[in-house]
């Protein structure tokens, strides 16, 4: 099928981004109702992949592929996230935004400019005529996608286990891989993303080099606003006291996985510069003592 309001689908899927988040707004505002949040996010991903797959109808291997792995990792994240919010009851996200529409629709529009970026790559994939065999820079983003689904899961499943038990009720997950890094879902999403950005890089031509924009976008966004920067905080405000999580958290790195022995040994300038160990991940922790 031929060419649907522009030649690389940029205008449709920001329109079907808007609509559809548009409609959870809607359902969220009115009824007081957040469980469906993060499903919407999810799920608009697919809608993205697939749509713009289908109406172009060029079916090239690297589309059908890079499709998949969206549509993969969208449908356990969405199943994930809607299961966990069902057994939880409600999203913590939401307690302060609940009564505040002005708030809520922040939320939403930043959760559709979220979705509509960190999409590009597959958009613009999806939309070209150009087919390059397969390459060394498609097998790379493969593996980088099978790791970053593979830790992405690994660790939801992980942590959900461990606060569903009563033993652990009140304390911090630190088995598995968040033995090795802080958050080893956001690590994983990263590399997935960035994945599938190498995977789509051999069909980029000019001006499309742009949907780097994409996975730079989710790294700044985990890195700096709503993912590390939030979650450190609510653990600080929780277990800072406590001399076993400060302990934790001094030798355990803040996203690339590394065993605590290594990353205890490095110098604080290159845990800030390479790993990502920024000051106000600590700015609510209690300082005594605190050396990193």
């Amino acid at each position: 099928m031929g060419t649907v309001i522009d030649s690389h689908f940029l205008a449709l899927t920001a329109i079907v981004t808007i609509g559809y988040q548009l409609a959870f707004f809607v359902v969220t505002a009115l009824f007081k109702f957040d469980k469906v949040t993060d499903f919407a996010g999810s799920t608009n991903f697919i809608i993205l992949a697939v749509l713009t797959l289908v109406l172009k109808g060029t079916w090239h291997y690297r589309q059908v592929l890079l499709t998949a792995f969206v549509v993969i990792w969208g449908l356990r994240l969405a199943l994930f996230l809607l299961t966990r919010i069902l057994q939880w009851g409600e999203d913590r996200r939401f307690d302060e935004m609940r009564g505040n529409l002005g708030k809520l629709a922040v939320f939403w529009i930043f959760q559709a400019v979220w979705v509509w970026t960190v999409s590009l790559p597959v958009t613009v994939v999806n939309a070209s005529d150009r087919n390059p065999s397969v390459d060394a820079a498609l097998i790379a983003g493969s593996i980088m996608w099978l790791i970053g689904l593979t830790s992405e899961a690994l660790a939801d499943q992980q942590k959900l286990t461990f606060k569903n038990s009563p033993t652990n009720r009140g304390k911090w997950c630190n088995i598995g891989l968040w033995k090795y890094t802080r958050h080893p879902n956001y690590f994983g999403e990263i590399i997935l993303w960035w994945g599938i950005f190498v995977a789509a890089s051999p069909v980029l031509y000019g001006a499309e080099w742009l949907v780097i924009l994409g996975p730079i976008f989710l790294t700044l966004l985990l890195l700096f606003v709503s993912g590390i920067p939030l979650l450190e905080d609510s653990a600080d405000k929780k277990y800072g006291n406590v001399a076993e999580y400060r302990e934790y958290k001094r030798v355990t790195s803040p996203l690339i996985p590394l065993p605590p022995a290594v990353y205890r040994s490095l110098p604080s300038w290159f845990k800030t510069v390479f790993l990502f160990e920024f000051p106000f991940y600590s700015r609510s922790l209690p300082q005594d003592g605190l050396v990193w």
